[in-house]
């Protein structure tokens, strides 16, 4: 999207509590919220984090579909047309061979998959351990939603701002964070969410499942909508389910970044002295 041209999208981000290994529940669950919630004008429709079975790596195989034939796909489709919206379906469990990932599928108003995200960086500390059931994806994924560019991430990405740098040197104006945090992290989510936008001058979307997961662990909650100066545009906070709407200015944001140019102050390269 160029920064003349005048550019405003309605995003609703799903903040929910999936249930362990129960996928049509989920998908159950999903269809309620977004019939209670979610208006027949927004552009953009996003999904937390492994929606479809819960945070629970050793459940993931069994929940892994193949992208070609795809149960989650074709749910999503159906919410797309029906909403006449874009679909960023947070995460699912994909399998192609032998190899399964963390994956987060794009969907276009037609119902039509248009590109997909695996997770590049996989949690697998305090007792974690995703890097067991899935393999990680191999490259960062920007896919351009009616002009305006988006980057994609899963949860334990956020910690890596790397990746984020990068989608805003090839043009990203919208950072999507689809997460399943727990609730004994608070303080990294709450300010690593924030500082990715803030350093790249970008809206971010950090969605969150909520409730309880399993062996007295829980999801954090607390998802929102961040501008490009770290402030919050809505939220839901603590454990409610439910949507978060809202619609994003990038005219505002241009102007912004027009004024306040600290991007082109990045360095090629940071080479460290050592004395």
């Amino acid at each position: 999207m160029g920064q003349t041209k005048s550019k405003k999208i309605n995003i609703s981000a799903i903040q929910m509590c999936s249930k362990i290994a129960e996928k049509q529940a989920n998908f159950d669950k999903v269809q309620q919220l977004i019939e209670r919630d979610v208006k027949q004008d927004v552009d953009i429709i996003i999904l937390p984090e492994v929606w479809t079975a819960g945070w629970s790596p050793k459940n993931f195989r069994a929940s892994a579909e193949d992208l070609n034939n795809s149960e989650t796909i074709n749910f999503l489709a159906e919410i797309a047309k029906k909403y006449n919206t874009w679909i960023i379906g947070g995460s699912f469990i994909t399998k192609e061979d032998e190899h399964y990932y963390n994956t987060c599928p794009v969907l276009n108003r037609s119902g039509q998959l248009i590109t997909t995200y695996s997770k590049n960086h996989l949690f697998s500390y305090y007792g974690s351990d995703e890097d067991k059931f899935v393999e990680a994806g191999k490259n960062p994924v920007m896919v351009d939603i009616e002009g305006i560019k988006t980057g994609l991430t899963i949860c334990y990405d956020i910690r890596f701002p790397e990746i984020y740098r990068a989608y805003r040197k090839a043009g990203a104006d919208l950072l999507i964070n689809c997460a399943a945090w727990g609730l004994k992290k608070p303080v990294p989510w709450e300010c690593m969410t924030r500082c990715r936008a803030v350093e790249n001058q970008t809206f971010l979307v950090a969605l969150t499942q909520s409730g309880y997961i399993e062996n007295d662990e829980w999801n954090i909650g607390h998802s929102r909508i961040i501008d490009y100066k770290g402030e919050s545009v809505t939220e839901i906070k603590d454990q409610n389910e439910g949507a978060m709407t809202a619609q994003l200015d990038f005219n505002e944001m241009y102007e912004f970044r027009s004024k306040c140019t600290c991007i082109n102050d990045i360095r090629e390269n940071y080479e460290v002295l050592t004395v």
